[in-house]
């Protein structure tokens, strides 16, 4: 569908002869943008609720700044995941508005109006060695439109700090628990949540965690229902599942 056809379908639906849900089904399969070295899918949002989300590495900083270009001439927020302090550099030259998020290694670009942070997410890490992938977590969460809280430094090695938090525990629609060494804290938080539990492995560890082999394995076999797992360190796709179930219970 190209934009004479875009145009085609949204007069069609202003002069009544189209209905909106119609529309819509159309508008979802509209093309991609050709930049020759990217191929920018502006109408993802429409399909999955989310805009493209940039992943920096392997990319050069002049091509993620042209990809952010792109997608904000489209009207979407813009994530990149994984920046370097050369791309928060060039975005912020570029765009004053670009907030950084170094612990996440994330930079953003966000419309001035955003909906109000709906939900209740809850990030659990084990260890402060941990936080970047957690901290990759909650904002990835954040930007996706939901309110998140934390609890930091909270492992099995002293399980009372976990159960200060079983408050959280209890209240929270979904919560990401992110751990390395033996990856114990995902089966404890199971078995203490009512909610859906996304487990996030990390490659934190002594030498027999394989860099995140270990915590893993633990998380995949883990005796407590209701947890899932994410690949290791892949703590933006647990942001971003842990908002889209979210966004699920907020409804």
């Amino acid at each position: 569908m190209n934009a004479e056809t875009m145009r085609s379908v949204l007069e069609r639906v202003a002069a009544g002869r189209l209905k909106p849900e119609t529309a819509l089904r159309k508008l979802k399969h509209l093309p991609f943008e050709d930049m020759g070295f990217a191929r920018v899918d502006h109408h993802r949002a429409l399909r999955s609720g989310a805009a493209e989300v940039i992943y920096c590495p392997g990319k050069s900083t002049r091509q993620v700044v042209a990809i952010a270009a792109k997608l904000l001439e489209a009207g979407a927020d813009v994530l990149a995941t994984r920046a370097d302090p050369a791309v928060f550099r060039a975005m912020r030259r570029r765009w004053r508005r670009t907030k950084v998020y170094k612990a996440a290694r994330i930079a953003a670009v966000l419309r001035p109006r955003r909906p109000k942070p709906v939900g209740n997410v809850l990030v659990v890490c084990a260890g402060t060695s941990d936080i970047p992938v957690a901290e990759e977590a909650r904002v990835t969460a954040e930007v996706l439109g939901s309110h998140v809280r934390t609890t930091y430094d909270a492992g099995v090695a002293g399980i009372h700090r976990l159960l200060a938090s079983a408050r959280e525990i209890q209240e929270a629609h979904v919560i990401v628990v992110v751990a390395g060494m033996e990856g114990a804290l995902a089966s404890v938080v199971g078995g203490m949540a009512g909610c859906p539990v996304v487990a996030v492995p990390t490659s934190v560890g002594y030498g027999a965690s394989f860099r995140g082999i270990a915590p893993l394995l633990t998380m995949l076999n883990s005796c407590a229902p209701g947890v899932s797992v994410v690949n290791i360190d892949n703590g933006f796709g647990a942001g971003y599942i842990a908002s889209l179930i979210n966004h699920l219970a907020a409804r």
